[in-house]
């Protein structure tokens, strides 16, 4: 089903862009939460009614998301784990703990947002992005350390 989105969300598009979707997803989801409406030629028409409406809503998002990115930017954090002799952790450091490092230091990074490819398994530093918007990706900066 093609839905026209009435507001940015993360894994589909921003506001205002036709997608397809299934229909279920749509159904169940995206019209009942009134986040998006059927791509029917009424609707196209009140969406682009309602374009510059959705242009100054992408243009603040979008200041937002510079505004976190550039706070987030370089910031960096250190975690303790427990190590043998090969210096490979016993655990792995993920992307929970990242998050709880970074909260404990003040700097907020919702868990959707961290791109951590696996769970860390050794010591070192790893730069890992964060996409704060859809083509806003700073990166933070997590040293694994022996305890």
């Amino acid at each position: 089903m093609k839905v026209i989105l009435k507001e940015t969300i993360d894994t589909l598009g921003i506001v205002g862009s036709e997608v397809k979707v299934a229909d279920g997803y749509a159904r169940n989801y995206l019209l009942p939460r009134n986040k998006a409406v059927p791509a029917t030629p009424a609707f196209r028409k009140i969406i682009e009614q309602e374009k510059k409406k959705f242009t100054l809503q992408i243009a603040k998002e979008r200041k937002i998301a510079e505004e976190t990115a550039e706070r987030i930017k370089g910031a960096e954090c250190v975690i303790q784990a427990k190590v043998n002799q090969g210096e490979e952790l016993y655990g792995s450091v993920t992307a929970t703990d990242i998050l709880n490092a970074f909260a404990a230091k003040g700097i907020e990074i919702e868990k959707r947002m961290l791109l951590l490819q696996k769970p860390i398994k050794h010591l070192g530093e790893y730069n890992i992005p964060v996409r704060v918007y859809a083509d806003i990706e700073p990166e933070i900066k997590v040293i694994v350390k022996s305890e």
